[in-house]
């Protein structure tokens, strides 16, 4: 059976298992302490419930409105970009909640799951180990959004949870790393995985973890650079990853998206069983979205570079500002959905195959923005993309009515490896052609650059913002620009100021035309942390404030 339909089925521990009426008397009807771990298949329920709680669609996905990547109007993602966060704020308290409980799942399931005796030694320790990465999974998520967090790694009672203090960050990162090692030698490769089994973690995923937490420290480079090279150098023990040739089909090809050789952790969906369908607010009113809550910003856009390698802000790169959307980084079209965009149903039964028009008075077969016409025009009500931009990428052709899509949602990708091993040999003076060619060299090529000035080594330029600007697009709705922002500590510059949308404001007096969607603040002596939910702070007097809240 595959995970996700494994996913579909688990039960939470605590409601899977019944108390006892009397200490001393093991019920024979019910699971209860005593019972429950000896059965087999409610040991993988339980191991399927700790996947469960890893991640979902909305963080992954509202994580690119508190980024300049995207601008949502509404919410607590619109509160916390405009800088009118509290330590009340909805979000706060729902995602601190969210990980603990994924780590309150996953130390019940360390505590108990000896007492289980039929299963073997060896598959005990490889459970052990995926438990081991997702709860060091959710402590990373935790600590990079609040910081100092309290690190709980025993199965403590709600009176315990009420005294814990906070650990500073630099013993969480290092629980996490030590917790990573220790997983690695029972994990299986990604070749070693059964088709079954497709979604579980492996030395690929505990490894791409590493890179990562190793990567967003700022002072631990050459570490990223030995831990990436063991997934890039070292594939016969670690599993054999590479580029996926088609960017596109990672995202949209219903085979492709849940089988290729560039994936190396995904959340899983199954189709029509467990399913996401936040895809139905980030399409065009004209093929079937609805109330659009996310929408790309024009300073996303800006960043694609030009088929030439150039920037649109190099006067030789050929970009003309009244037809900005031609000769741009293929990627850009895998994207954003812009004015003129060509849209593409791929053969599904979403929508259709049509223009779609969002420039005021650019469709020539309504000249006047007919709420529910063929039309998007900016304004023409209240539910069209406030920025004249839509997204295009995790389109699913295959999806249900209202874009219920059972596509997979890429938590860790070979690409990223590529990108923290560029950025990690840059930033200790040995970024060259080789390591060009390997990484962003390899990566324009998948996206279908064939100009040299594009694939080649470049002889001068800022590398480092070019290793960015590459992120930031192979990325793009991906969820890791946030933290990309934060930890480089341009989040005070970018997220200052107005999140802008097309040139279609007609006010060439104001910002050149472009729309302003929303008036954005950070504070940099409070934003780069969020607050500790209030409600926790009543509960736990020992628990401290972040500053500014």
């Amino acid at each position: 059976m595959n995970l996700l339909k494994k996913l579909f089925i688990a039960v939470l521990i605590t409601t899977a298992i019944a108390g006892c009426k009397k200490l001393d008397i093991v019920p024979t009807d019910r699971f209860s302490d005593a019972t429950f771990w000896k059965v087999d298949a409610n040991v993988y329920n339980a191991l399927y419930n700790n996947y469960h709680l890893i991640y979902n669609d909305g963080l992954y996905f509202n994580a690119e409105a508190l980024s300049d990547n995207a601008y949502s109007r509404a919410g607590d993602v619109a509160i916390i970009s405009g800088g009118n966060a509290t330590a009340s704020t909805g979000k706060f308290a729902g995602d601190w909640g969210g990980y603990y409980s994924d780590i309150k799942s996953c130390n019940e399931f360390l505590t108990f799951v000896n007492q289980n005796t039929t299963l073997s030694k060896d598959v005990l320790n490889r459970l052990i180990a995926e438990t081991r990465f997702l709860r060091a999974f959710a402590h990373f998520n935790l600590t990079k959004w609040y910081g100092d967090v309290p690190l709980v790694t025993d199965n403590i009672t709600p009176d315990e949870a009420k005294v814990i203090a906070r650990t500073p960050k630099a013993d969480v990162i290092k629980f996490i790393l030590s917790e990573l090692d220790a997983a690695l030698p029972y994990l299986p490769s990604k070749d070693q995985l059964a088709v079954s089994e497709n979604g579980r973690v492996t030395k690929g995923a505990a490894l791409a973890l590493e890179a990562r937490v190793l990567l967003y420290q700022g002072d631990r480079m050459a570490d990223v650079v030995t831990v990436c090279e063991k997934l890039i150098n070292n594939q016969t023990v670690n599993g054999t990853y590479s580029l996926n040739p088609s960017y596109t089909d990672l995202f949209s090809d219903k085979v492709i998206n849940k089988t290729n050789n560039e994936t190396i952790l995904s959340l899983q969906y199954v189709p029509t069983t467990y399913t996401w369908s936040d895809f139905f607010d980030f399409a065009p009113l004209s093929v079937g979205g609805r109330v659009i809550s996310m929408s790309p910003t024009q300073e996303l856009v800006n960043d694609y570079i030009m088929l030439n390698g150039k920037p649109i802000t190099d006067a030789t790169s050929g970009y003309d500002e009244n037809n900005p959307y031609v000769n741009r980084d293929p990627r850009f079209t895998a994207t954003i959905v812009y004015d003129g965009y060509k849209w593409d149903n791929g053969g599904g039964v979403n929508g259709t195959s049509k223009t779609i028009y969002i420039k005021p008075g650019s469709d020539p077969s309504d000249k006047n923005g007919i709420p529910g016409g063929p039309d998007e025009y900016v304004g023409d009500r209240e539910s069209s993309s406030p920025t004249g931009y839509y997204w295009r990428k995790y389109f699913d052709p295959n999806a249900l009515a209202s874009y219920v899509s059972g596509l997979n949602l890429h938590l860790f990708r070979y690409a990223e490896i590529l990108l923290d091993y560029a950025e990690a040999k840059n930033s200790l003076g040995q970024m060259n052609a080789t390591v060009w060619n390997e990484t962003i060299g390899a990566l324009r090529s998948r996206a279908g650059f064939t100009d040299p000035g594009a694939l080649n080594y470049p002889a001068s330029g800022d590398m480092t913002a070019i290793i960015r600007r590459e992120r930031r697009v192979e990325f793009a709705l991906e969820g890791l620009r946030a933290d990309d922002i934060r930890r480089w500590k341009i989040a005070e510059v970018v997220m200052n100021g107005y999140a802008h949308g097309a040139r279609f404001s007609g006010d060439l007096t104001t910002d050149n035309g472009y729309i302003r969607a929303q008036k954005r603040q950070f504070n940099p002596s409070r934003d780069y942390l969020w607050a500790i939910p209030a409600n926790d702070l009543s509960l736990d007097k020992n628990l401290t404030q972040n500053p500014g809240y």
